[in-house]
């Protein structure tokens, strides 16, 4: 999962919002690959599909390790692609 709420939000609530990460790498609509290159800090075992339409919200509790953080080209495509979804 990659999550996509901010600071503000995760201060404000017990939640954080999320998008799926899979490491199947079927093509779906509202998905892409990443790969390792694609973070800014950490790594990946194996390239990876995001799902943007799969969008969660997790309790912050539940979330107990960071394999790493995407980079900003990621998060823009990530909300570019919510747009789409959702105009």
């Amino acid at each position: 999962m990659i999550v996509i709420s901010n600071q503000a939000y995760h201060q404000a609530t017990a939640d954080r919002v999320v998008v799926a990460m899979t490491s199947n790498p079927a093509q779906a609509p509202y998905s892409f690959l990443i790969t390792s290159a694609d973070l800014q800090r950490g790594t990946l075992n194996r390239p990876g599909m995001v799902r943007v339409d799969k969008i969660y919200t997790l309790s912050q509790t539940l979330i107990v390790r960071s394999f790493g953080q995407v980079n900003e080209q990621i998060l823009a495509r990530i909300r570019q692609l919510l747009q789409q979804l959702t105009t």
